[in-house]
């Protein structure tokens, strides 16, 4: 599934992705180097309820925050880290499978470590205003 829209409607998009997903926990956000990906997981946690400030996990690796009914909503990004062994020695496959809201970006990294229900996010920039979300379930 394809989702255009305009980064003034990020907030709308990312809780259309959300309630459109259902009871899926675990995104794996793809995309070029400042496509979105990291802006597009602020606005679904803000979906989510998180009230703590969202920003990249790019040196932290994983970033925890809390939702609105109180569970962790982890938002994790591999760019940095070299294969698989060092994405669990991190402590991401814990959070994958923790059965609460995970965010990956740079799923490219580790994509073993993805179950069959991941949702694949893949981010293009169509213009400096609009992008394009591209859904794999």
């Amino acid at each position: 599934m394809d989702l255009i829209f305009k980064l003034a409607d990020i907030q709308k998009t990312a809780a259309a992705v959300l309630q459109q997903c259902g009871s899926k926990k675990v995104f794996a956000f793809g995309g070029q180097m400042g496509a979105g990906k990291t802006t597009f997981i602020q606005a679904f946690c803000q979906a989510l309820g998180v009230a703590d400030v969202v920003s990249s996990p790019t040196f932290s690796i994983i970033n925890q925050y809390q939702a609105a009914d109180g569970k962790p909503v982890y938002h994790i990004d591999l760019y940095r880290l070299k294969n698989e062994a060092e994405a669990v020695q991190a402590g991401v496959e814990d959070c994958i499978f923790s059965g609460y809201y995970c965010l990956v970006e740079w799923p490219s990294v580790a994509p073993a470590l993805f179950e069959a229900d991941t949702v694949y996010c893949v981010l293009s920039v169509l213009d400096n205003d609009t992008r394009k979300l591209t859904i794999n379930m």
